[in-house]
């Protein structure tokens, strides 16, 4: 295990802490899989039929991957804040966090319609292959709609009991529970607020900037950044700094997503584009883009960015793309993610965060939004 030193044996012993947010992420692989291995003996021992199509297909996503951000920010979190020797509860916390994240994307991929995920058909796609192999009854994708929830719901039951664990056995369990809590409530409110401006045909900045801030940017950056240096038992100004710095990087993270959705390759990225466009769900690129025509009266842009009916043909989604670099939202928005990084390394130094912390706290920012390290600072 790259970088960690075991101190003792068994799932109850120590582990000194990992060198590098790579090193961290190596060891939070090495608890997930401990983890996962645990609960499929228990699925197994519940139901064999929940147990192979369900409880097997959470763990094969999540075990498939992803950059594991928040984990590594989770890290930088603890280190910044002075986390030192016994590494075990931030890399629990980091384990928890990912299946989190799995509930939030097998629920994500059910609301939004996708059919890729992390370079594989998502979810709710596999199981309705499942249900028409096996010659089942009713509609297919309603089984896999209601099915991939479920699946989504057992994640979060995980990523549940994996930080509750955590948190009672640690001296800042309550700090760390607390985050947690706040943390799932502003997923939620994010998703919701996410739904309700693509069905009330929003445009609004702020709204924009109040969906990408409670879905993505806290969720992202924000809170990890805020769990770890609980750990580490952080004061308020050491919170207040890495608050800011995950807000900044967080939001720079979502922006950059959003250009992903909108001009992104497939194949690059594991996910389809332009589905975000086909639903006119509200970017701050979408939001941007409207703005900037009705400013500059440009007519053809306004009309192709405005709301419309629920199914845009493949030709009204390259008219909004085409509008999106004509009216400067695609070079504005990429303008902002640079500032944001850049004011989130800046956030960061005032946490008093050790150089080497600084620096990987800088990769992982350039890493999650595809801008230039910078200098750490």
């Amino acid at each position: 295990m790259l970088g960690l030193r075991p101190t003792a044996a068994g799932p109850a012993g120590r582990f000194d802490a990992p060198c590098t947010a790579r090193d961290a992420v190596t060891a939070v692989e090495a608890e997930l899989e401990r983890f996962l291995d645990a609960e499929l003996r228990r699925a197994r021992g519940t139901d064999e039929v929940f147990a192979r199509q369900v409880a097997e297909r959470v763990d094969a996503f999540v075990r498939r991957g992803g950059k594991r951000l928040r984990a590594a920010f989770a890290w930088c979190g603890w280190r910044a804040a002075g986390g030192s020797g016994d590494a075990r509860a931030v890399l629990r916390t980091g384990a928890a966090l990912e299946l989190l994240q799995a509930c939030a994307l097998m629920h994500d991929d059910v609301m939004d319609g996708s059919p890729l995920r992390r370079g594989a058909p998502s979810v709710h796609v596999e199981l309705a292959g499942l249900h028409r192999a096996a010659g089942m009854a009713g509609p297919p994708d309603a089984f896999a709609h209601a099915a991939a929830v479920l699946a989504g719901d057992l994640a979060l039951a995980w990523a549940d009991d994996l930080l509750t664990e955590t948190a009672l056995a640690s001296p800042q369990g309550p700090r760390l529970h607390e985050e947690w809590r706040a943390m799932r409530a502003e997923m939620v409110a994010g998703q919701y607020r996410d739904i309700h401006a693509q069905a009330a045909g929003s445009s609004g900045i702020d709204e924009a900037l109040t969906i990408a801030t409670l879905k993505s940017a806290l969720y992202t950056v924000g809170r990890p950044l805020a769990l770890g240096a609980c750990l580490a038992d952080a004061g308020p100004p050491v919170l207040d700094a890495l608050r800011d710095a995950g807000r900044c990087a967080g939001l720079a993270f979502q922006l950059r997503d959003d250009l992903l959705g909108a001009f992104g390759e497939p194949a690059l990225t594991g996910k389809p584009a332009g589905d975000d466009l086909r639903a006119r769900k509200l970017s701050y690129l979408l939001a941007v883009g409207v703005e900037r025509a009705a400013a500059s009266g440009d007519e053809e842009a306004a009309a192709a960015l405005a709301p419309a009916g629920p199914d845009r043909p493949e030709r009204t989604v390259r008219r909004m793309r085409a509008a999106l670099e004509r009216t400067g939202a695609r070079a504005a928005v990429e303008d902002r993610i640079g500032e944001l990084a850049a004011e989130s390394r800046r956030h960061f130094a005032a946490s008093g965060a050790p150089d080497a912390v600084r620096g990987e706290f800088a990769a992982l920012v350039a890493r999650a939004v595809g801008t230039p390290a910078g200098d750490g600072a």
